[in-house]
């Protein structure tokens, strides 16, 4: 049988890959890539490297760690902040999946002459007819990260393995506890890998080396002041909670203007979103398409997003217009927009750059 590497994270669902591969017949071996280390040296969710190397001994593989620290910091965590800085809401676990982890998995397993590489990631590699690689919605829905992986190139996807596209996550905990892992019941992260407390304006604070703004003025849609915000990385687009003002109805954040640390609020009944313009559109089950094509597909605005009818048409800038059959909600600028085909395998995506509301 091949040999395969196993990224380890240190989680269940990694660990149970490589054991579920192992039994296959698979050659496995463990490789945990350590990304991220606070100043008090606490790792991040994605490489504990202790709990990964324990999982290795049990169910009996060769386990390696490596280094990439430096290169998460310029390309992953610098981009976060940046992002934010710039009014925008980053999703940094799109860009480090390729650039990151399946760049330094493959490097690796080049090295270790592995054949393929492994992920714990709920979803399926599949060939479509059209001979291109796509990933597959995970079979149980609640646990689909197929919205996380848009962005791997045909190269890195036809030497890539999925082993959990069919497994609900308790099935995976009880396959754990069956072979004795430690990390049967660990809980799943639910924040930013290597913002470990969820807390993104204390982070950009203490790590950034640009200026951060203060406090600016939140406004209304035509200019008027309506009070003082604490900074424009304390907020995101269509933000309803912890704003710190008091306008006699609810309200939420409907843009942020970071040249002018400006933060418009809005108290329209609701936040509907009629289209998209995305930018750095990866194609992945289909070709790109021509100027002036159109693409209707499912496309989701967010990782919770079950998906809206939409035609995607690319612009003559190169960047691409989603038109939703019907208005969705709670799309923001520098997060990801998915495109799906009606057998839930991803045909593309790209980053949010501007968001088209529904007139009141």
């Amino acid at each position: 049988m091949p040999k395969v590497i196993v990224g380890m994270s240190g989680g269940v669902d990694s660990a149970v890959a490589a054991y579920l591969l192992k039994q296959e017949g698979y050659e496995v071996i463990g490789v945990t890539l350590r990304t991220w280390e606070s100043g008090e040296g606490e790792e991040s969710r994605c490489c504990e490297i202790d709990d990964a190397r324990e999982s290795a001994r049990i169910i009996g593989i060769p386990f390696y760690a490596f280094n990439c620290l430096s290169e998460f910091k310029d390309q992953i965590v610098r981009t976060f902040m940046e992002d934010y800085l710039n009014g925008r809401t980053p999703n940094p676990c799109v860009i480090c999946n390729r650039v990151i982890k399946w760049e330094r998995l493959l490097y690796h397993a080049d090295v270790l002459q592995a054949d393929y590489v492994a992920t714990g990631h709920y979803a399926t590699v599949v060939k479509l007819p059209n001979g291109r690689y796509t990933v597959k919605k995970a079979e149980h829905a609640e646990k689909d990260q197929t919205y996380m992986l848009y962005r791997l190139t045909q190269e890195q996807l036809k030497r890539t393995l999925m082993p959990l596209g069919a497994y609900s996550k308790e099935e995976v905990r009880a396959i754990a506890e069956r072979i004795g892992l430690s990390v049967a019941q660990k809980p799943d992260s639910q924040e930013i890998c290597f913002v470990t407390d969820g807390n993104y304006a204390e982070f950009i604070e203490e790590h950034s080396d640009r200026e951060i703004p203060g406090e600016g003025n939140y406004v209304d849609e035509d200019g008027n002041v309506l009070g003082t915000h604490k900074g424009i990385i304390h907020y995101t687009v269509g933000q309803r909670k912890r704003l710190g003002i008091a306008l006699g109805k609810p309200a939420y954040v409907k843009k942020i203007r970071p040249e002018t640390n400006e933060v418009v609020l809005s108290t329209a009944e609701d936040f509907r979103v009629t289209g998209l313009v995305c930018t750095d559109v990866s194609f992945m089950g289909i070709q790109e398409p021509m100027d002036g094509d159109t693409v209707r597909c499912l496309v989701k605005v967010r990782y919770r997003h079950p998906g809206a009818p939409a035609c995607l048409t690319k612009l003559s800038d190169g960047r691409y217009q989603v038109s939703f059959t019907e208005p969705v909600r709670s799309a923001a600028p520098g997060q990801s927009a998915v495109f799906y085909d009606e057998n839930d395998c991803v045909l593309g995506g790209g980053i949010i750059d501007e968001v088209i509301f529904e007139e009141q």
